[in-house]
């Protein structure tokens, strides 16, 4: 399984960042997720919000990412002003 985790030290407009995630479901091959950061083991948390995209392998983590629809959702993010995440990518044993 694959992911990509976006992490946002600041929590986007709700609004706002409803209608982006629209935009981010339409990625072939991947389960897009978000919500709230609640807490952290020890102290506050570093970041206030994280969504993902979870695909099945790396032939649909590849398919996914290398789409126009991955491209136009972060184009989305960059026009609504959404804050300047942390973008990482994952092999989920």
């Amino acid at each position: 399984m694959y992911r990509v985790i976006v992490l946002y030290e600041q929590e986007p407009d709700a609004a706002s960042y409803a209608e982006h995630a629209e935009v981010c479901r339409q990625v072939p091959n991947g389960v897009f997720r978000h919500g709230k950061v609640f807490g952290s083991p020890m102290g506050e948390p570093s970041h206030a919000y994280y969504a993902e995209w979870e695909f099945a392998d790396k032939d649909a983590f590849e398919t996914g990412t290398h789409s126009d629809e991955f491209m136009a959702s972060g184009k989305d993010a960059y026009k609504r002003g959404l804050p300047q995440p942390s973008v990482v990518f994952a092999d989920v044993s």
